[in-house]
């Protein structure tokens, strides 16, 4: 049977998609709105704060003059060739992992725009509990956090596939 794009889960790319729209579209508003590292608060655990980020997850090697935009920003293309080729291979009915492979990506190109771009990732929800702040970050962390979840979620079901087989070999 020849492969096509809908019977494929590269029919979930328009996720993707949607989160590079969301994630460059809230950055570009934060950068016209905000001067850097002003604060507003939107509610009483969560603020706008705009930042800069040279490195990866919770500031990882940002102080490391500069190779690791290259660095991270090759891990992210690699990243999404590999999810890209996963999804080709996967059937358009694995909703779960590709939904979450297309998270991953749509948070990975985001955040790679802005590192080739501008040389940084901009950065700006603050979630806080008192005086106590979760790292700052953006939609396409959201992203790659959700779709690193959904996989970690769907890991705890047996395959279908796997079950099967087994239950035909123990005949």
């Amino acid at each position: 049977m020849k492969k096509t794009l809908c019977s494929t889960g590269l029919r979930w790319l328009w996720l993707a998609i949607a989160v590079v729209v969301l994630d460059l579209g809230t950055k570009q508003y934060v950068m016209q709105t905000f001067r850097l590292y002003e604060s507003v608060e939107v509610m009483p655990f969560l603020n706008f704060t705009y930042a800069h980020n040279y490195g990866a997850a919770f500031s990882f090697l940002a102080d490391k003059g500069g190779w690791q935009r290259w660095f991270f920003a090759l891990i992210a293309l690699a990243i999404c060739i590999a999810l890209v080729v996963m999804m080709y291979k996967n059937k358009a009915s694995a909703k779960l992992s590709n939904i979450a492979y297309a998270l991953i990506i749509g948070g990975a190109l985001g955040n790679l725009s802005d590192r080739l771009i501008h040389g940084f990732v901009i950065d700006f929800i603050d979630v806080y509990v008192g005086d106590w702040h979760w790292p700052t970050f953006n939609i396409a962390d959201m992203g790659i956090c959700i779709g690193a979840g959904l996989i970690i979620i769907e890991s705890f079901f047996p395959d279908k596939k796997a079950q099967l087989q087994n239950s035909k070999n123990q005949k």
